[in-house]
């Protein structure tokens, strides 16, 4: 496995923040079209909930890539500093 860029991190960071954005985005037009019942009021939690997880299970992976983009640009920074 090769390890990937800096700049494709950064990509990948982006790309999994507007992931959750375009899913609350989803589920908040969900919400908005369900009737004022009480089981609509019971799908609208199942909804948010399940929007909440998936939000939460992206930033945490979004998180680590962030700290493994930091990573590699640490050691880049000290491989400049021993060639210099």
């Amino acid at each position: 496995m090769h390890t990937p860029t800096s700049a494709q991190l950064r990509s990948a960071i982006e790309v999994l923040d507007k992931l959750a954005e375009r899913l609350n985005e989803q589920a908040a037009h969900s919400v908005m079209q369900l009737p004022e019942t009480r089981l609509g009021d019971d799908y609208a939690a199942k909804i948010e909930g399940r929007s909440i997880e998936q939000t939460n299970q992206i930033q945490t992976i979004s998180s680590q890539l962030k700290i493994w983009r930091e990573e590699l640009l640490q050691q880049q920074r000290q491989s400049i500093s021993y060639h210099v």
